[in-house]
């Protein structure tokens, strides 16, 4: 149930190892109806999250006892829920290795509070979002009920993050259709961020190998060199609505 809906304040861990970051981006976000709690690191953030059940996490990379990497490689084991970070690095390696682990997006420090909320309310509108008319879609071994955003692949269920879940949703919507990485991006973010073009490589890699028999030679994501992506354009559209 969302904020908007305005029955229940979703919940965001903010963690950063500096104090004033905490504070400021807490006082921000309540003022925006936000419930937020917060963490010094990663190790405290698993404490937390594991009692708090966050709706969404603002995590740093960089901080003491365990980062925001560890974080991400620990928790998402555990949950799925949403991770944007928060990252004063720029180099693009970094952000890439964050999008790897299960990162859903990134905001490089210093930050705008009004972009960073909408990046917030952007992430949590499409782990919200429920369809009007909810699908089933399948392509041979794979069903993917968008009403429920559970995906089956060989008779066995698997955990998307909410960015690989739309991704996979987008692509199986229009099989044969190519999809430039522009495309993607603004369709998975819902607002036009400035983003690397490589985090949709990323998270395509990272899709390939929960659906793909072998990710290296992939039957359902294809690479269209030079544009984009395409889900199999050999796997017609099947739905049950």
């Amino acid at each position: 149930m969302t904020e908007e809906c305005g029955l229940m304040r979703q919940t965001i861990l903010v963690v950063d190892d500096k104090a004033n970051v905490r504070t400021l981006v807490r006082e921000y976000l309540t003022e925006q109806g936000f419930r937020v709690v917060t963490a010094e690191n990663g190790r405290n953030a698993l404490f937390v999250a594991r009692h708090e059940k966050p709706d969404l996490i603002l995590l740093d990379i960089m901080m003491p006892e365990m980062d925001g990497y560890e974080f991400i490689r620990v928790y998402r084991k555990e949950q799925e829920t949403p991770v944007i970070l928060l990252t004063a690095k720029l180099e693009e390696v970094d952000k890439v290795l964050g999008l790897e682990l299960g990162a859903d997006d990134y905001i490089t420090k210093p930050f705008g509070m009004r972009e960073l909320v909408a990046r917030i309310r952007a992430v949590l509108r499409r782990v919200a979002k429920i369809d009007i008319a909810p699908q089933v879609l399948r392509a041979a071994d794979i069903v993917l009920d968008t009403g429920t955003r559970r995906v089956i692949v060989g008779g066995q269920e698997i955990t998307l993050t909410p960015t690989e879940f739309d991704l996979l949703v987008i692509l199986m919507s229009s099989p044969g259709r190519v999809f430039s990485r522009n495309e993607l991006l603004e369709a998975v973010q819902g607002v036009a961020f400035e983003a690397l073009e490589r985090s949709i490589n990323v998270h395509i890699s990272n899709l390939r190998r929960k659906i793909e028999a072998d990710p290296s030679h992939p039957r359902y994501i294809e690479t269209v060199f030079g544009v984009g992506y395409r889900f199999g354009a050999d796997f017609e559209r099947q739905e049950k609505t």
